[in-house]
């Protein structure tokens, strides 16, 4: 497996050294949080000697997307994009679960309305699943809000956005709890800080819908159409009320971070009889299969990293 601290990075058009990949105290990036990013996930196939990028299209989409919104000059063009993931990962040799970040930023010396100088990287670590992936956590409803859209756009995976979710962060460790839940500005459920919500009530799966002041997460949606097309399970799309959750019979978080995890309290009520649901157990396998290629099905979700597999050679 890599060390804790990988050998390499892309950075600004080719690999180079970890600690060469950096940028100035007073680069935009720094002094404003002026930069987006996107997490995404390696999956290691043992079977097959294979890594495979769990939907590296749908995270190149997205990063597009929040490109646009935050008026960024032209930067590295999305072939450039793919090529740094692939590469530090290969050159890295990750045999195992990895976590890959890819950071669009501002350079230079700019000021808070700066569009340029643009730069990239791409950094990925060894990343084994949690034990809560098994036993599941406590959650709690904190005091602090999801910004609305007109306010700081949440939709956007940008670097600013995520000190919202780190107060919430600091305040669910203080009273005890192993991940946060926020609301949104109507009191509403939102999400948690880096991961969306599902909770499960008489056989019905439930998650807040996007114009919630939520990301939108490309984990929820493989979570939804997994359960929609390959469970068979009704999903709703819609406002969720905080004492709602007290009434769920399982929940769970996702995101690529958080991959699916259980969630087995709330605000120290018991959801369900306390233990991981069913149901939950079951998209857990789902996703899992999938992203790693155990199971064949949705092959195009998973990008090859090493091109060991002779089918997923044929198909590029």
């Amino acid at each position: 497996m890599p060390s804790t601290q990988p050998e390499f990075a892309w950075f600004n058009g080719g690999i180079v050294p970890w600690n060469e990949a950096r940028v100035h105290v007073f680069s935009p990036v720094v002094k404003y949080g002026t930069g987006i990013f996107e997490g995404l996930r390696g999956y290691w196939n043992a079977a097959e000697g294979e890594l495979y990028v769990f939907r590296l299209a749908e995270h190149l989409d997205r990063l597009a997307f929040g490109l646009k919104v935050m008026r960024f000059d032209p930067g590295p063009d999305r072939a450039e994009m793919e090529r740094a993931v692939l590469e530090v990962l290969r050159a890295n040799r990750f045999r195992g679960p990895a976590h890959i970040r890819l950071s669009v930023f501002l350079e230079g010396d700019g000021e808070m309305s700066a569009t340029g100088p643009v730069g990239m990287a791409c950094t990925a670590i060894h990343r084994p699943p949690t034990k809560a992936i098994a036993e599941g956590l406590a959650a709690g409803v904190v005091s602090w809000r999801r910004p609305e859209d007109s306010s700081q756009p949440m939709r956007v995976k940008a670097n600013a956005n995520y000190q919202n979710g780190r107060f919430a962060v600091q305040e669910a460790r203080t009273n005890g709890y192993g991940a946060a839940i926020l609301l949104n500005s109507r009191g509403k459920v939102a999400e948690g800080p880096g991961m969306c919500l599902f909770m499960v009530r008489d056989g019905v799966v439930i998650t807040p819908s996007i114009t919630n002041d939520i990301l939108e997460s490309i984990t929820r949606d493989a979570v939804i159409r997994l359960l929609r097309e390959d469970l068979g399970v009704t999903v709703e799309e819609r406002d969720v009320d905080r004492t709602e959750l007290y009434a769920a019979d399982e929940a769970f978080f996702c995101g690529t971070a958080w991959e699916v995890t259980p969630i087995t309290s709330v605000d120290r009520l018991a959801v369900g009889d306390g233990r991981v649901g069913a149901l939950t157990s079951r998209v857990q396998a789902r996703y899992f299969g999938i992203a790693d290629g155990s199971i064949a099905a949705r092959a195009a979700w998973r990008t090859p990293v090493y091109g060991a597999s002779p089918d997923m050679r044929a198909t590029q």
